[in-house]
């Protein structure tokens, strides 16, 4: 586990909402609330949208809010409806709650929360719209347990998507970033369409297209901890149709 930075007043003050997405992850959450709030980052808060998951995690959820009434919010969203919808409802839900900045992270542990303060030095010394916490810029790691085929399926996933969308980023499908609530507002979540894993390509595609500035840090992405991954043949189908629906979809999108 890395030791996390120390921010300088006022950047360690800074207003940040870290948006978790759970479907069955009761024994992850716990864990990573308990180290996301540990964090040298009094300014920051944890905001779990919940797709009604039926192992209880929306209960252990609504107990930790309880043990940390100002700083753990519970969104309970109806129904299982895919990752980039609770993405969606979550990041508008920080932003109308005057996050200053917003966090995108998997509640399965695979996401280092103490690279967190590092990410947001990183932005606020940057002109970056958005940091994103890469697998694959120099310096970044894959746990040596993550299983071949889901390596094999990342690197395709990144290479496919670099072919059909041009976008300079080298992890593509990335889901561990700190954005400017500015730059979300000038995105624009109602643009937003993709349900699945799908959603941060998309994202990441909105951001070029807009002409904001993403930089990339390494992290080190480790193996879950806990549960099953969510990944089904729904999901990757979406995934691979996408980039073909994006090019048509925001043809005409510029700043």
């Amino acid at each position: 586990m890395i030791e996390p930075v120390e921010l300088p007043s006022p950047w360690r003050d800074a207003r940040l909402t870290v948006v978790v997405p759970t479907y069955n992850e009761a024994g992850n959450l716990p864990v990573l609330v308990e180290r996301l709030l540990s964090l040298p980052l009094p300014g920051l808060k944890v905001l779990v949208a919940d797709d009604n998951s039926p192992d209880g995690t929306g209960e252990v959820a609504d107990k930790l809010a309880i043990e940390h009434p100002d700083r753990v919010q519970v969104v309970h969203r109806a129904g299982k409806e895919g990752l980039g919808r609770a993405y969606v409802d979550g990041i508008g839900r920080a932003l109308d709650g005057g996050a200053e900045y917003v966090a995108q992270m998997d509640a399965d542990l695979s996401h280092p929360p103490e690279a967190l303060p590092g990410m947001l030095g990183a932005l606020l010394s940057t002109q970056a719209s958005v940091v994103i916490g890469s697998r694959y810029v120099p310096g970044g790691e894959l746990d040596e347990n993550w299983p071949l085929y889901r390596r094999a399926l990342s690197g395709w996933a990144n290479l496919y998507v670099h072919t059909l969308l041009r976008v300079r980023i080298r992890d593509l499908t990335a889901g561990f970033k700190i954005w400017r609530a500015d730059a979300l507002r000038d995105i624009g979540l109602e643009r937003v369409q993709s349900n699945g894993y799908s959603f941060q390509v998309e994202m990441h595609y909105l951001a070029t297209k807009l002409g904001h500035t993403i930089l990339e840090v390494p992290i080190r992405f480790e193996e879950r901890r806990d549960g099953d991954s969510k990944m089904t043949t729904a999901t990757k189908v979406e995934s691979a149709l996408m980039p073909f629906k994006l090019r048509t979809r925001h043809r005409n999108l510029e700043r």
